[in-house]
């Protein structure tokens, strides 16, 4: 679920990098790979680097500083990284005085191989080390430094009050919870962003009206498990959307991910009765199987999972849900993929987040439980399942058709300069002519859709 960043702070993977406002001659220049935890991660790190002068690059060519913000949830998006840095070798060869910087969840991950796959990098800084990039890099800047690395986790740091520099836009990204206490199995995460804690409610609300003040439409509140949020003995995450819905300008609120445990009455019924909160909910289930999600250290049952969706459809009839879903993880039998299909096939989620396990280094399967499932059957697992939800999106989708619907206005199609492109309430991606009158991003547009794919629905102007 990452979104395109056009801030040059927060930049996604090889996109165009938003200019820092930096020491006198020093730009920056963000890329970011992952979810949108580092995308708002990135932002952070740019408002720090703001306050301290730093300025941000538009390009590489022209930067001083080069941050990687990094994912290490998969094998696959940290070896994308190594061959990023790589690349950014000729940058160093031509510019000795350039920094280049590793941060985020594989710096806290791989730190002892970054340097030894990467000599040349010069910082290494884990995610509760943004708050000192600006000395690390001035002590970078000293002849013959050895790569400094900062990978200390903190309980305490959630960096509620600093002011982030956010990408352009109708969204805008906010970190309510760090950390994550679940510690599944098959996930890194706890070992590379710490335990959970939560940001204040007041960092949050202020945060919330000042984007709306600066014309931000739309809100995704952010945490590893979202809906566990807390702030004292009687605060919830449920509390917190509602403190939310009453700001002036914010249009839409979402929230991703939240975990399946912590979904309570109290969370759905709040979600149905305030109709600023998308009726649009992420759930990631990992498997269909009860004695997988067991060896997961899922906290929850298949059935226990079955009744949460069928109670929350029964409350808001119109809710879409999506899901991830691991394929291959430790021991997966035949019969205990069986499940999974058949739990995508009793839900029918609108889409879904479809990998195959890789195992990562720290987590307790890795130290305990052999990744014994064959690559090749992952794969053919993984197409099974690939090609099941194409088929259920696309009959979902096909069930929009003739519904009227308000779109939030992205921009225009990249397809077609005569159409708008824009999200529903329930997070599809809808495409439509060109009002008479300029709709610009973050309008509110009625349409009827007219037709669909397993992806987009196709709509005209009511």
């Amino acid at each position: 679920m990452l979104e395109d960043s056009k801030n040059p702070y927060a930049n996604n993977g090889d996109a165009n990098a938003m200019p820092a406002t930096g020491r006198p001659g020093k730009r920056v220049f963000i890329e970011t790979y992952g979810c949108q935890m580092n995308l708002a991660d990135s932002e952070l790190m740019g408002g720090i680097l703001s306050q301290e002068g730093y300025t941000a690059a538009t390009s590489l060519e022209e930067s001083d500083i080069i941050l990687i913000n990094t994912c290490a949830v998969r094998e696959k998006a940290e070896e994308r990284v190594f061959g990023r840095l790589t690349h950014l070798l000729r940058f160093k060869n031509e510019n000795p005085n350039l920094i280049l910087g590793v941060t985020g969840c594989m710096a806290n991950h791989l730190k002892k191989e970054i340097v030894e796959r990467a000599p040349y990098v010069d910082i290494v800084a884990g995610p509760d080390a943004y708050r000192r990039l600006p000395s690390m890099m001035i002590e970078a800047q000293k002849e013959e430094s050895d790569p400094l690395i900062d990978v200390r986790l903190d309980k305490e740091e959630t960096y509620g009050e600093v002011a982030p520099v956010r990408s352009p836009g109708i969204t805008a990204w906010i970190s309510v919870q760090r950390g994550c206490d679940k510690f599944c199995t098959f996930c890194v995460v706890p070992f590379t962003r710490g335990r959970e804690r939560g940001v204040s409610p007041e960092d949050v609300i202020k945060q919330c009206r000042d984007v709306a003040e600066r014309g931000y439409k739309e809100v995704t509140l952010l945490g590893q498990t979202v809906n566990s949020y807390k702030w004292g003995d009687d605060y919830d995450f449920a509390d917190l959307l509602a403190d939310i819905v009453p700001i002036d300008g914010i249009e839409r609120i979402r929230f991703t991910s939240p975990y399946p445990t912590d979904f309570t009455p109290k969370l759905i019924e709040t979600m149905a009765t305030h109709d600023k909160i998308c009726k649009y909910l992420h759930l990631p289930a990992q498997s269909g199987a009860t004695s997988m999600l067991n060896r997961m250290k899922r906290l929850y049952t298949r059935d226990e999972y079955d009744v949460l969706v069928e109670r929350i459809r029964d409350v808001i009839p119109t809710i879409a849900i999506s899901t991830d879903i691991i394929v291959g993880f430790s021991g997966e039998t035949d019969d205990e993929f069986e499940e999974t299909m058949d739990l995508m096939r009793k839900h029918r989620f609108d889409f879904g987040y479809l990998f195959k396990y890789s195992e990562r280094s720290l987590t307790a399967a890795a130290r305990n439980m052999p990744d014994d499932v064959p690559d090749e059957v992952k794969a053919e697992r993984l197409k099974k399942i690939i090609l099941l939800q194409e088929e259920i999106s696309g009959e979902v989708f096909q069930t929009r058709i003739g519904s009227f619907q308000q779109i939030m206005v992205l921009g225009d199609s990249r397809r077609d300069d005569d159409q708008l492109c824009g999200r529903t309430d329930d997070f599809k991606m809808t495409v439509c002519p060109k009002p008479e009158i300029d709709a610009k991003p973050g309008d509110l547009i009625n349409v009827q859709v007219v037709d669909a794919t397993s992806h987009t629905l196709i709509a005209k102007l009511v």
